[in-house]
């Protein structure tokens, strides 16, 4: 028992990760004791207000450890509520434990962070509305193009005006436009511009953008700098652009999703900032009070792994995108096709399908379907010609990032968890896939020949 106190004393106290990973036995208890702080546990509780958190389903409450009062006030995140200590304890904890990992994974220089309970998409709309008090009189936001309707909305959903800044292609990788991002700045007028707006982690053949460049342009004109880093904490060469950034121009807010970083279920989002000063001004624009759950999720995962834990699938998912894309270049080389050069993408990969879809390049979207079928998730099928609107603005050739698409392509990732067995499977399952495909292409040439002969 003095172990275990002890253990708990420390980590309250201060606040760091612990270097092995707890047993679930222990990290029960701690929660349990965190629990037994809010009023809605008392055994002496008289509730008399509208909101007492009282829980009708036992399923429910177990589900929770019986917290129910969410954490912060009503209208700031992270404002401590009188009613629930332990659920305020719980929050602060699970905050400092986030900066901790980031920290040591390569952010020394982060001075801040906390955990937002939505998605990474309305999290980057929440602090998009934290700049506009900043800036009531600008409206427009310089964005570097991605294909992914979550970060566009994010624009969208403020009423602030979104100005595209399309990638430059190189060979057939996607780079940041940073003199065009320049041309907009000047051509726009500082005062009217909320913010630059960039994206680090990304599908191929796109690259992360040059941060570190936007950075100066940011820190030059005093704009503020938002990041869009959805899961680029697992990544070390992204985590070394951030440190970079930081040291040569400004970045204001940095956006990761916990989900995709910490392998907890989808809602919730971490808001991380160089500076700590402007973290109150996100938290604060929060309307309402927030779920505790995503915390909850979180703080038992920090505990479970662990500062080694992470370390280890941290270094684990880097060998693995190395396995993934010279098996990806084999595979590749011997059909006609190439793994696309994005070399400042270090979590997704493109190979080209030309020789596969030929003249029938509209047909090959099936290889996706039958991947699909087959267990395979997370691959994307990328053609020429699909074109979508958001919110009245309209993307060509939307999924690629560009307005020109030529040859259609594959893309796959190597994220945090995922493990060989996973890549050798899916190389399996796309070499069956792969040549039933190209059976099937080759018979309907010969049946068009002999008709044609006949």
């Amino acid at each position: 028992q003095r172990s275990k106190q002890r253990s708990f004393k420390e980590l309250l106290e201060k606040r760091k990760l612990p270097k092995n990973g707890w047993s679930d036995e222990r990290i029960e208890e701690l929660v349990h004791m965190l629990a037994s702080l809010d009023s809605n546990n008392y055994p002496h509780k008289v509730g008399l207000g509208e909101r007492e958190a009282r829980i009708a389903c036992k399923l429910v409450a177990r589900r929770h450890y019986n917290f129910g009062h969410g954490i912060g006030r009503s209208g700031d995140l992270l404002e401590a509520q009188p009613k629930a200590a332990g659920s305020t304890l719980l929050a602060r904890l699970t905050n400092a434990l986030i900066l901790d990992l980031i920290r040591g994974i390569g952010l020394p220089s982060c001075a801040g962070c906390f955990l937002v309970p939505m998605c990474t998409g309305m999290t980057l709309t929440l602090c998009l509305q934290s700049l506009r008090k900043r800036r009531p009189g600008a409206r427009y936001v310089l964005w570097s193009r991605i294909d992914q309707k979550s970060c566009f909305k994010a624009i969208t959903a403020t009423g602030l005006v979104p100005v595209v800044i399309p990638c430059l292609i190189k060979g057939e990788s996607l780079n940041t436009n940073v003199d065009l991002f320049r041309e907009k700045i000047k051509s726009l007028g500082v005062d009217s511009i909320l913010c630059l707006y960039t994206t680090t982690s990304c599908f191929a053949p796109r690259n992360s953008d040059d941060i570190a460049e936007v950075s100066k342009l940011s820190k030059q004109w005093q704009i503020p700098h938002l990041v869009n880093n959805a899961y680029g904490l697992q990544a070390k060469e992204i985590v070394n652009q951030l440190e970079c950034a930081n040291r040569v121009g400004r970045i204001d807010y940095f956006v990761q999703s916990s989900d995709k970083n910490l392998l907890v279920p989808v809602g919730s989002a971490i808001v991380a900032s160089f500076n700590e000063s402007v973290l109150h001004d996100v938290a604060s624009t929060y309307a309402g009070r927030a779920s505790g759950s995503q915390s909850l999720d979180v703080l038992m995962t920090l505990l479970s792994l662990g500062r080694n834990g992470f370390r280890l699938l941290f270094d684990q998912r880097g060998e693995n995108f190395n396995y993934l894309r010279e098996n990806l270049r084999k595979f590749a080389e011997p059909r006609g096709e190439i793994v696309i050069d994005s070399r400042f993408n270090s979590i997704s990969l493109a190979i080209t399908l030309a020789t596969l879809a030929g003249d029938q390049m509209k047909s090959i979207t099936k290889l996706g379907s039958m991947l699909h079928m087959r267990g395979v998730s997370g691959a994307r099928v990328i053609v020429p010609g699909q074109n979508k609107t958001i919110d009245g603005h309209e993307f060509l050739d939307f999924g690629s990032h560009r307005s020109n698409l030529q040859v259609p392509y594959l893309t796959v990732a190597a994220g945090i968890g995922i493990t060989r067995e996973e890549i050798d499977k899916f190389f399996d399952i796309f070499n069956k896939c792969w040549n039933q495909i190209f059976q099937t292409k080759n018979e309907k040439i010969m049946s068009l020949l002999e008709t044609t002969i006949k």
